[in-house]
């Protein structure tokens, strides 16, 4: 009976949503990547025009499921007084997308920085982390 019991209760309590933090600096193109994903996996997602999206002040939220699987993305903002805030969402997070913006050379250090700190965190040891290189298409900028 308690067999039955306990794995009535793990079907019950299993996890069936997981937070993904995206992260990364300024204009590095995060929201853009969390409403391209929308568009690739919410039927019928009404986006945001790609022109009208603007830097992050504080955090937008995104819903993804995939395979009965309910993804949360929390796009938090990358200016530098916001990166204060992201370690407040570690502890919640299953995974982590880091956003580089592969075209702006001249932030290159400052987005290796924030990475750096933020993978020190011990919080998110052992958190699944992906590190996308965006803007592949653009023309480098100012590269020296």
């Amino acid at each position: 009976m308690y067999t039955l019991l306990h794995g009535f209760w793990h079907y019950l309590s299993q996890k069936n949503e997981f937070s993904v933090l995206i992260l990364g600096l300024d204009g590095a193109g995060k929201t853009t990547y969390l409403e391209r994903a929308k568009i690739n996996f919410v039927p019928n997602y009404k986006s945001i025009p790609m022109q009208k999206i603007t830097t992050t002040v504080g955090l937008n939220i995104g819903y993804i499921e995939v395979g009965g699987i309910r993804l949360k993305f929390w796009d938090l903002g990358g200016q530098e007084e916001l990166q204060s805030l992201w370690d407040k969402y570690y502890a919640e997070s299953n995974g982590v997308i880091y956003v580089i913006d592969s075209a702006d050379s001249d932030r290159f250090n400052e987005s290796r920085n924030a990475f750096d700190k933020m993978v020190r965190n011990p919080v998110l040891e052992g958190v699944p982390l992906l590190v996308l290189a965006n803007k592949q298409d653009m023309q480098v900028r100012n590269f020296k």
